[in-house]
């Protein structure tokens, strides 16, 4: 495979998607641009996993940049709706980081030995009901709380889905924690012990 992997079509979606992400930030400030070029984005991320299956173009390359992509944006968009913003990117970088360094680019796949939950969240790839809810938190709160900063939108569908996307974030939020928690185990496990 090679460099080539660099250009599989998936990994180009990737590129763009990132291009999407950095023209959204600079329009920051306008939602008649923003919400477009960052909506683009987030629909793509669901495209190039669907191509890479399709075309035989999946690689370790192109799962590893489909999260930093997601992380990027979605770090972006929380850096910039509230001070307290990178928290969150954090924790999202730090879940990259324990899932890809020991469970590499099968992670979405790995978790047949967690709790019921967790499994529940992670099958099929997050195609379930609970998986969209969980990705809809994900990728959609930070954008829907953009949107309603500019209340573009009425008051109660405004409060109706930041419920529905904060409980999906708050789902995923307890998946991170689990694989933060797995991680550390991971880490700890072949600790050699200390002679008193």
């Amino acid at each position: 495979m090679g460099l080539d992997v660099l250009l599989f079509w998936p990994n180009i979606i990737g590129y763009i998607r990132i291009a999407l992400v950095f023209a959204a930030w600079t329009y920051f400030e306008t939602p008649t641009l923003f919400v477009p070029l960052y909506s683009v984005s987030i629909t793509l991320d669901g495209v190039d996993g669907w191509l890479a299956r399709r075309l035989g173009q999946t690689s370790k390359f192109g799962a590893w940049l489909d999260v930093v992509v997601d992380n990027v944006g979605r770090g972006m968009l929380w850096g910039l709706l509230f001070k307290w913003g990178w928290l969150v990117s954090s924790v999202e970088w730090c879940v990259f980081v324990c899932n890809h360094s020991t469970r590499g680019d099968q992670w979405k796949n790995s978790f047949s030995s967690s709790p019921a939950l967790i499994q529940a969240v992670m099958a099929n790839g997050f195609r379930t009901v609970l998986g969209t809810l969980v990705v809809s938190g994900l990728h959609c709160l930070p954008l829907w709380l953009y949107v309603c900063e500019w209340d573009l939108l009425p008051l109660w569908i405004q409060a109706v889905g930041t419920m529905v996307l904060a409980a999906g974030r708050l789902l995923a939020l307890s998946v991170e924690i689990w694989c933060i928690w797995i991680h550390v185990k991971y880490l700890t496990d072949d600790e050699p012990e200390k002679k008193s």
